[in-house]
């Protein structure tokens, strides 16, 4: 079953609904959205270094209870773990709504799922999660004020949902009501674009200046005045002289005078490239060690926390919000974008981290090993800890006990 009849049989078609009213008294109408910085290759590095490192995030649904957290098996688990839906696996999905947010500044994903109420509450059972790229969308309201949304494709086709059941992401949500963006509910790159068109101007007048230092190799100089068709004929000569000299000596007559022209092509200094490049990277977000793989781990840790763990969080709260029904949250649930593999780290870093956690029982044998790259083993769901250390509760009676002790021994 294609994506397109996948949403036909949820779409709740065109039933009584009417466009909502903005506060600002706009129409909720907004039609996709600008590509135009995206033909920029340090742009679409830049995304593409975030889609990437976010594509190993592990999203898995737990079940908060009191001092505990578990991992409930079901659907949404098996889901987010193998791939959401038949089209992708959990990494592409990632991918694929990290492309949609960052060149739309929104992206749409529809869950697909089975509904029951026979118990009071509503229970759902998760078939799969669709991100989609609509070319227009509508805001909508019913008839006892349950807002709808409506997609429009570019094959012709659209798809009404309740607006409660799309996962919508909003990248630089801002002016507008509803969408991330500018005022229209686009990106508003206008900024940006200022930049690229800079860098674009002077890489097109670098290749022009070096196409012109290759072509012209010199000046060939005439002593006396003559037309165009006499100044052509002289040329074809000197160049028939060039292309038959069996030397490095040419020889020239009085009326002719060679002048070699030096090619020398760098008319833009390193300073000005290097603060362009600069300027986009940090619009981003995107360091250039991160940019060329060449990062350490403190490098690495900076852009987490400044570009990649702000969309973490944005996601586990968005998903959790859509996927689960209130009494579902109330009661622990949510969805959490977890950043678990640390193979960027150096060995040294993952030492230290393995002894501080180790020490401290939060990992298993098999965990430790998976840290180093090594494969599991038999029995290696075992937990250690050292006994260097004490629940600071008991502090108090370890340390009373230890003078009573003292004081008998001196007694004695």
């Amino acid at each position: 079953m294609s994506i397109m009849d996948t949403l036909r049989r949820w779409s709740t078609g065109r039933r009584e609904v009417k466009l909502i009213r903005m506060l600002n008294g706009g129409l909720p109408v907004f039609s996709q959205f600008g590509s135009n910085i995206y033909a920029s290759d340090i742009v679409q590095n830049c995304i593409n270094v975030i889609a990437t490192e976010m594509s190993k995030l592990q999203p898995r649904h737990i079940r908060n209870t009191g001092d505990r957290q578990d991992l409930p098996k079901g659907n949404i688990n098996r889901l987010l773990k193998f791939g959401p839906n038949p089209l992708m696996t959990t990494s592409e999905f990632i991918e694929k709504i990290i492309w949609l947010l960052f060149m739309n500044y929104n992206a749409f994903i529809i869950p697909i799922f089975d509904s029951d109420s026979s118990t009071g509450s509503e229970r759902r059972t998760y078939r799969g999660f669709y991100p989609i790229d609509p070319s227009r969308v509508e805001f909508l309201q019913d008839p006892t004020g349950i807002m709808h949304i409506r997609f429009y494709f570019s094959s012709g086709v659209d798809f009404t949902f309740p607006y409660s059941d799309i996962i919508h992401l909003r990248k630089k949500f801002s002016v507008n009501e509803l969408m991330g963006g500018g005022a229209s509910g686009q990106p508003d790159n206008s900024a940006l674009l200022q930049v690229l068109q800079t860098n674009h101007m002077l890489r097109q007048g670098l290749e022009r200046a070096v196409k012109i230092n290759a072509a012209v190799q010199a000046v060939l100089k005439m002593a006396t005045l003559m037309d165009d068709d006499a100044q052509r004929a002289e040329r074809a000569r000197f160049e028939r002289l060039l292309a038959s000299g069996d030397s490095a000596i040419l020889p020239i007559d009085l009326k002719g005078e060679f002048i070699p022209v030096r090619s020398d092509a760098k008319f833009i200094d390193k300073d000005t490239m290097a603060f362009l490049q600069q300027s986009v990277l940090n619009w981003f977000g995107v360091s250039l060690p991160i940019l060329t793989g060449e990062f350490d781990d403190n490098q690495y840790q900076a852009f987490y926390e400044k570009t990649l763990e702000p969309l973490v969080i944005y996601f586990g709260q968005k998903f959790s919000r859509t996927v689960f029904t209130e009494r579902e949250m109330d009661t622990g649930n949510e969805i959490v974008w977890y950043h678990r593999e640390m193979n960027y780290l150096s060995t040294t870093s993952k030492l230290s981290l393995l002894k501080t956690m180790g020490e401290q029982g939060l990992l298993s044998d098999n965990q430790k090993l998976a840290l180093m790259g090594y494969p599991p083993i038999p029995g290696g769901d075992r937990i250690t800890q050292s006994l260097n250390y004490i629940d600071v509760n008991l502090v108090n009676q370890y340390q009373m006990q230890n003078k009573s002790r003292a004081v008998i021994q001196d007694d004695e």
